[in-house]
């Protein structure tokens, strides 16, 4: 340390860096249990929050800083916070990589589901879903957006909707951040948007029910978004919406789908074998709308047995490809009529999506 009336810097062995402000908290918090009644000194800093009282913090001495990069280069920059020796090069240079499980894998204690749905209807299969979970089941449901604004329009929807929902992303304030955690975790509000970046690594215990409303490129990121469900031997769901416009991870999620041993859609086979997504017209016009072009193919979509209710209604008449109406009545391309048959493909079945 330096000498009287001069500034202490802190001379941290350890150092944590996490990508968000809560992820960085919620580390500190479980560090501050590991090292109870030892000599080792906890530490969290992050932006958004009073540095000054930060800066007394490390003052009274660090051992192990958990902190986010923005403010981490803040502290060094100010000569607080010691980097002597390089740490990477000096700790790193032949280190244990240590996991549990294979990296890149899921567990099997979630059941996930994948379900074709265009942008345009994924708002009311969104609300098929949340209607159709068990009334006065506790469980927290969080929904993954790609945009910040798509995060705060889908809350206002849901709020809307009469669904006590809320929403976390990088633009909110820490406080703002900090107050839609707490209302989630106590259940105030059950039903969370967030993007990737603001909810990943978050421990929040009860959330059984995880939704990729935007599927990410990467299945790196699927995996982590539906790791929010199923944690401590729990069971947990985690619904995905698929369309043309996410046919680069396909291949990818096929892969991962059969590693969990977990049910596969016939069309998800079916696309991933072809590799593209064809050629033809859509068809993306609803009830008796525009078929699109007649391409002779076949709806891959017909052998999905998934659903989200009894026959005949909203959404899961009999899955995607039976049912008498509504959100799969009479398969999409089918020769239906209902309220969404007739439409991509035609009104004569047998067509594909292309």
């Amino acid at each position: 340390h330096a000498g009287a009336g001069r500034t202490r810097k802190a001379y941290p062995s350890t150092l944590i860096l996490a990508p968000t402000r809560e992820l960085a908290s919620q580390i500190w918090e479980e560090s501050r249990k590991f090292s109870y009644r030892s000599w080792v000194r906890s530490c969290v800093v992050y932006g958004g929050a009073d540095i000054g009282q930060q800066l007394r913090t490390i003052d009274r001495g660090c051992d192990m800083l958990t902190a986010t990069p923005g403010r981490l280069v803040d502290l060094i920059e100010r000569g607080r916070v010691s980097l002597a020796n390089h740490l990477a090069r000096d700790f790193l240079r032949d280190y244990i990589f240590l996991s549990v499980g294979r990296v890149g894998s899921t567990s099997e204690n979630i059941t996930q589901k994948i379900e074709y749905v265009e942008d345009e209807d994924k708002r009311s299969v969104l609300l098929d879903i949340l209607h159709a979970q068990p009334k006065g089941d506790m469980g927290l449901t969080l929904i993954f957006v790609e945009t910040k604004r798509m995060a705060d329009t889908l809350s206002d929807f849901l709020l809307s909707q009469n669904f006590p929902a809320t929403s976390i992303h990088g633009d909110r304030t820490q406080r703002e951040r900090e107050r839609a955690l707490d209302m989630f975790r106590s259940g105030r509000c059950p039903v969370m948007v967030a993007t990737a970046v603001a909810a990943r690594g978050l421990d929040i215990p009860n959330v059984t029910h995880v939704i990729s409303y935007d599927l990410p490129t990467d299945i790196d990121d699927y995996v982590h978004r539906i790791g929010r469900t199923g944690r401590a031997g729990n069971t947990g769901i985690a619904t995905a919406f698929l369309n043309r416009g996410n046919k680069g991870v396909v291949r990818d999620l096929l892969e991962l789908l059969k590693e969990a041993n977990q049910d596969i859609p016939g069309w998800l086979e079916t696309l991933a074998r072809e590799g593209s997504y064809g050629s033809g017209g859509s068809g993306r016009g609803r009830g008796r709308g525009r078929g699109g072009h007649q391409s002779g193919g076949r709806d891959i979509r017909k052998s999905s047995n998934n659903s989200w209710g009894n026959s005949g209604s909203s959404y899961g008449g009999g899955g995607y490809g039976g049912g008498a109406g509504g959100y799969g009545g009479g398969g999409y391309g089918g020769n239906s009529g209902g309220s969404y048959g007739g439409g991509y493909g035609g009104g004569n079945g047998g067509n594909s999506w292309f």
